[in-house]
Parts: structure tokens; sequence; C-alpha cells
């Protein structure tokens, strides 16, 4: 694995917000908006972001009604998301904070009622890191609590381009990428139920991507293990 390279990212974010103020636009992600809707139908209240970027996601689910506290290790990040909070005026339903999500969450067991990540799972992180922070969610998710994420998969048009950077890790234009099988989102819900997975696409490239919704388990349930995916 390319240590370096894996530990520039954080810089090479940093700038590339600075830079772009609007990166992905202002509007919510379309699994935001559904991730949103199944959250509501399970009665959640608190969610975790990781990965808030430049906070679009993280606006909608707040004016959404949910209380958010948003992750993401680049300073820019949060600065901007914290920023746009106060001109919303949303700045009681946000937190944001810097954090290194390859290390422990900050929070104590049981804190959240969801976990939503668009695209963070795939981001400069490796198998190992994955299977840790994967837990770390788990952790912090209330018995029945949710976990939805996204990622770009091997069928997405930039797999196996670009520099290799060990494992299913691909950088094209600065950005590091990880990409996933149908078998690595098993492997990574090792103690979650699988409720949904689904291929969609999404950009002018476009972005191939899995949407996966998985359940911690609530502590009188016989699941024991993931089921398999087709």
């Amino acid at each position: 694995m390319a240590g370096e390279p894996l530990q520039a990212q954080r810089e090479h974010w940093d700038r590339t917000f600075a830079e772009a103020a609007d990166l992905f636009g202002r509007l919510p992600s379309e699994p935001a908006r559904k991730a949103a809707a199944l959250l509501k139908e399970e009665g959640a209240e608190r969610i975790l972001e990781l990965g808030g970027g430049q906070g679009r996601d993280t606006l909608f689910f707040a004016a959404e009604g949910f209380q958010v506290c948003t992750l993401d290790y680049s300073q820019e990040s949060v600065a901007t998301i914290t920023q746009r909070a106060k001109e919303l005026r949303l700045p009681r339903t946000i937190t944001a904070r810097v954090h290194d999500i390859r290390l422990p969450l900050p929070f104590a067991d049981g804190s959240f009622d969801g976990c939503f990540s668009h695209m963070l799972y795939c981001m400069a992180l490796t198998t190992a890191e994955l299977e840790f922070l994967a837990q770390e969610v788990r952790r912090i998710l209330k018995p029945g609590g949710l976990n939805i994420y996204t990622v770009r998969h091997t069928g997405d048009a930039h797999y196996r381009e670009g520099i290799h950077r060990g494992e299913d890790l691909w950088e094209t234009g600065g950005f590091i990428c990880h990409f996933f099988s149908r078998e690595k989102v098993a492997q990574l819900a090792a103690g979650y139920e699988i409720l949904t997975i689904a291929q969609f696409e999404e950009g002018d490239l476009p972005r191939r991507l899995f949407y996966v919704a998985q359940r911690r388990p609530a502590a009188n349930s016989p699941f024991t293990k993931p089921r398999s995916i087709a």
C-alpha cells in the first residue's frame, strides 16, 4: 500500500473545496433524499453523516427535521458547513466536526438512530480501515439503527484506470477511489442485516454506484450474520 498518496488526500480535498465553492452543487444528492425517506419511516431523529463535504446533504437532512452531526477530515469542509448552517438559521440542528474516520468515532455506544455517507466508503481507505469503520458505525448506532451508504463499484468506468494504489484503489485526477465489489459489501456487513443493495448512476461520466442500506439488529434479534447478496 502506498502510504504517502493516501495521507496526501486530506490536503488535496482541502485545496479542492477551497477552489470550488459548490463542487457538487447545493441540491441534495438523490441517495440523501432516499435515505431521508427511509429514516423517517423508521422514526429516526438523530443521525450521523460521514464525509459531509460542502454540506449539501447535511443541510437537507437538517431542513427535513433531523438532528445531524457531520464529520469530515477537511477543515475547509467543516468551516463551510458551519457557515452555511448559520446563514440558513440551522445551527441548532447541525454539528460539524473535523475527524479522521480511520480513528474511533468520538461518540458513545448507541448514540444515533442512523448513519449516512455518500461515497465516503470509497475514499482512500484500505479494506482493513473500512472493516474498522463499519464496526465503529455499528457501535454508535442504537439497536435497530440504520447505516446507509453509497460507493462506486467495479463496473464504474474509472475502475482499473489511472494509478493503482493497492487493493481496489485507483487514482485519477488526483483523487483516490476504492471501488467495491458485491463481495466487499457483504464482507463489510458483518454484524448487520442488509436491507437493500441497489445499483444507480450519478453525474456526467456517469459514476456507477451501489446504494446500501443495512440495520444493526435489535438486541433480541436472532440475526447473526449478513444475508447473501444476489
